[in-house]
């Protein structure tokens, strides 16, 4: 049976903070006693799950520095961000939701009067090391000191790119409630954030905070900070209830047939924050392409294209694949729009309504290097004829 064996403290003094700390004690005795752990390991839904890249080391070395493909990995221009103010998340949102997407996987979602922070990461690099590692692509769009007071802030696993110490830290001085995956939790306190403000949950268990019911919900993905990856910290998706209004936010994960599990268990939803970049042939298993994104999506919404808003995130803000930086929002858009989905396009840091969100606007096509067939026109929409009414 493999199973995790701790470092020894010699080892522990010489790795970086940012590597977290393992789970140990009455946490990792939970984490044993957790259905979903096995053989020393937490397991994916749907069986075992590659989480190394796939094919030869050659062929992914020739298409990740291929000349002409590195050119359309990061964008022409500079990336507009809103420069989110006070005014804009001061007034309360008229349809009771607003979102204001950060960039990435940072998301904050105000709810019917609560304010929650979903894998916020205001670092310059995804990395345990400030002078290496994916650059962020554009400035975060406020100081997270100008943020406000948030009620809960929710991470769903522990990579560089939603687990961020540097900004963890710096919450680590609020009262702010964390919810997060089962181990997540001995990161956070390593890093200064006390075991009483911690929600530490497995999948399909709920915590209540400020009147929010918070569910960690399955998703198909890996864990891992430092030099080794064992399986230790639980990765989740999030379904965050008010009771008048529902979100979902996927974290990182493959495409599975959970998806509708979790739809028919919680949904339809006002929104879902999906996942949709730094996919790749490399490793399919472990996150969504634009198709695999949007058929999520339907499959949480009980296969309704008219309920919700679809909000893309994991992509634009880092390099971490080989597709073009704006593919994963310009094929998501097309593929929406085929399907009938309403799909929001904010810039980062522009708030929206889902009760109203606005036209899908392309902003990233002026940005960033056309493809080489151009880009794909949107179908024309054609609205059917009013019924004549009958003459009495």
């Amino acid at each position: 049976m493999t199973g995790f064996r701790p470092l020894s403290s010699g080892l522990r003094a010489l790795q970086p903070a940012a590597f977290g700390a393992d789970p140990s004690g009455e946490r990792m005795a939970r984490i044993r006693r957790s259905p979903h752990y096995k053989d020393g390991v937490f397991q994916n839904p749907g069986g075992s799950t590659r989480t190394r890249p796939e094919g030869s080391a050659t062929d992914f070395a020739k298409s990740y520095f291929d000349s002409d493909a590195r050119q359309q990995r990061a964008p022409q221009g500079r990336i507009p961000v809103h420069a989110t103010t006070l005014a804009d998340l001061s007034k309360p949102p008229a349809t009771g939701l607003r979102l204001t997407w950060m960039g990435h996987s940072s998301v904050l979602a105000e709810i019917d009067g609560r304010r929650v922070l979903f894998d916020p990461v205001w670092g310059e690099r995804c990395s345990p090391f400030p002078f290496a590692g994916p650059k962020r692509l554009h400035p975060v769009p406020l100081p997270l000191a100008a943020l406000g007071p948030v009620d809960v802030i929710v991470i769903s696993h522990d990579h560089y790119d939603h687990l961020d110490m540097p900004t963890i830290k710096q919450l680590a001085g609020t009262d702010t409630v964390f919810a997060v995956p089962l181990g997540v939790g001995a990161h956070l306190e390593h890093w200064g954030v006390s075991a009483d403000r911690l929600r530490e949950l497995d999948w399909h268990e709920s915590a209540e905070v400020a009147g929010l019911t918070l569910t960690a919900t399955p998703a198909r993905h890996f864990c891992g900070r430092g030099l080794r990856n064992t399986q230790h910290t639980l990765w989740a998706s999030w379904v965050v209830s008010s009771g008048e209004r529902r979100i979902y936010h996927s974290g990182d994960t493959g495409y599975f047939e959970g998806f509708k599990d979790i739809g028919a268990a919680f949904g339809p939803f006002d929104a879902t924050m999906i996942q949709l970049g730094a996919y790749s042939e490399f490793w399919p298993e472990i996150h969504m392409t634009p198709e695999e994104a949007v058929q999520s999506h339907l499959d949480l919404q009980g296969g309704d294209a008219t309920e919700g808003v679809l909000l893309p995130i994991h992509w634009g803000t880092f390099n971490l694949a080989q597709h073009p930086w704006a593919e994963p929002a310009d094929r998501t858009m097309v593929l929406a729009h085929k399907a009938g989905i309403a799909m929001a396009s904010p810039r980062p840091g522009e708030p929206f309504e889902p009760g109203a969100v606005p036209a899908v606007d392309p902003w990233w096509r002026g940005v960033a290097k056309a493809p080489a067939g151009g880009w794909v026109a949107l179908p024309t929409v054609v609205e059917e004829a009013p019924v004549p009414v009958a003459e009495v």
